[in-house]
């Protein structure tokens, strides 16, 4: 490996990110040849395709969460670009997913590593998913998130009730999946690609990020008992509660636009999502 372009995120996860900077540059002295490329919010997509083409590095390395993950993904996707991850964001649920370490040193060393999984890829509202995307609540959750000034599991927190006293949940879907279309009223419908929000809450326990498979997970009320059983890691949920279909591809409609994110990155309202899994599309570093 000769070239290493890494991706910081500055404000993710309410991290100083310079010392992390200067500490990777003193790991990598004089090993490789260090590029660094500092998002800001405005047209970092296409502004990191043109640096990846300019630069031409081996191995994208992403300091964030689970959003700057999927922006790296996504400048990278068409070009096979290899992923190593320093998981530094509000949300690392893909790293946790992946049992990245949380020690910088030790995390860089797997990041920069051989040892690689080809993971799926989910298509979806033309862009590209890797972990968890949703309409519904927790969409309307990361949509008050991003205009908060705090940061981190704090951030999401204080969010929490706010959003529950106004949300107009629950909301009228179909689902249409493996020949099937369902009819329902839930607070929130999931398109997952592995276990676990990046809070640590597992939302799917039958994710598998290699498994050329995505879960639609259906929560169909606003049941406090059985979303705390989700958080406290109990993943038995009464049907009544939750429904999880597997296939390869979904549409999913709403009786009128509801907030929608993909991997933590809010993206307004809509009433219609397709999505699609891309098997094996991009390769991550893993211990």
């Amino acid at each position: 490996m000769k070239k290493v372009l890494m991706i910081v995120n500055p404000i993710s996860g309410n991290i100083d990110k310079f010392p992390i900077i200067k500490q990777v540059q003193h790991l990598l002295h004089q090993k490789v040849e260090l590029c660094i490329f500092t998002t800001s919010g405005d047209g970092d997509i296409r502004l990191l395709e043109l640096r990846i083409q300019e630069f031409g590095p081996d191995r994208l390395l992403v300091v964030g969460g689970d959003g700057t993950i999927k922006l790296a993904a996504e400048a990278g996707y068409k070009k096979m670009m290899e992923i190593g991850i320093l998981p530094m964001g509000s949300a690392n649920g893909l790293a946790t997913d992946l049992d990245i370490p949380k020690s910088l040193e030790q995390a860089l060393q797997v990041a920069l590593g051989k040892n690689l999984m080809a993971v799926d890829v989910i298509e979806i509202a033309d862009s590209i998913g890797l972990h968890i995307s949703d309409i519904g609540i927790n969409a309307e959750l990361i949509a008050n998130f991003s205009q908060n000034k705090i940061r981190g599991h704090f951030g999401y927190f204080l969010n929490t009730i706010p959003t529950l006293l106004r949300t107009k949940a629950p909301y009228k879907f179909s689902v249409s999946a493996n020949n099937k279309t369902l009819h329902f009223k839930a607070i929130m419908v999931a398109i997952a690609n592995s276990k676990k929000f990046g809070t640590g809450t597992i939302i799917n326990p039958e994710g598998k990020i290699n498994d050329g498979e995505i879960e639609i997970i259906i929560f169909k009320k606003l049941d406090i008992v059985n979303i705390l059983k989700t958080i406290g890691g109990e993943v038995k949920l009464n049907s009544d509660f939750v429904e999880i279909i597997k296939t390869k591809e979904v549409t999913i409609k709403a009786e009128r636009p509801v907030d929608f994110q993909i991997d933590g990155e809010h993206f307004g309202q809509t009433s219609n999502i397709y999505a699609c899994v891309k098997p094996g599309a991009i390769k991550i570093a893993i211990p």
